[in-house]
């Protein structure tokens, strides 16, 4: 697991970078639009489409970053009932369909991506639109990795601890 740590550890520096400068960027254009469209009754005509992009990169990575600091929304309804080794057994199912769940997203992504790019279409500077696009499989797929590598953790502290003979000795 050492080479994932190193790798995460990357994909958190390269993370925190791009959301800066993302969110910079936003911040920039939705203001020099705002002064230019009140005080010159004009604009950036590629401006609210580059923002609008922008939001879904900075939404996209912030999903990754939460979940990376295990921060990312769940319902915890189930593992408040349970403490000890049912609560461990919790986590790693939620870890564990976290992960299919994000996965089943990363290749509807990659599916959507391709349509996007056979179509053809375009946005500002004549980009094809799948490039602006390209976050939604990459976070999709970031964030199945860091789910994958928590259900083995999981797993693996559970089978250390000898909380599964336990459980099996308890039914």
């Amino acid at each position: 697991m050492h080479i994932w740590d190193r790798l995460d550890e990357n994909i958190s520096r390269v993370e925190a970078v791009l959301i800066t400068i993302l969110l910079a960027v936003m911040i920039l254009m939705s203001f020099s639009q705002i002064l230019l469209r009140n005080f010159f009754d004009t604009g950036i005509s590629w401006g609210d489409s580059l923002v609008r992009y922008l939001v879904v990169w900075v939404g996209f990575i912030g999903a990754a970053i939460a979940t990376r600091e295990d921060k990312h929304i769940n319902i915890d309804v189930i593992s408040r009932w349970f403490t000890g080794t049912e609560s461990d057994y919790v986590c790693l199912i939620s870890h564990f369909f976290s992960a299919v769940v994000c996965g089943l997203l990363t290749v509807a992504a990659v599916k959507f991506i391709h349509f996007e790019a056979q179509m053809g279409n375009t946005v500002f500077f004549n980009l094809p639109v799948w490039i602006p696009q390209i976050v939604i499989p990459l976070t999709f797929g970031v964030m199945t990795l860091r789910y994958a590598v928590r259900s083995v953790r999981e797993f693996m502290s559970i089978r250390k601890h000898g909380s599964i003979q336990a459980f099996e000795e308890k039914k």
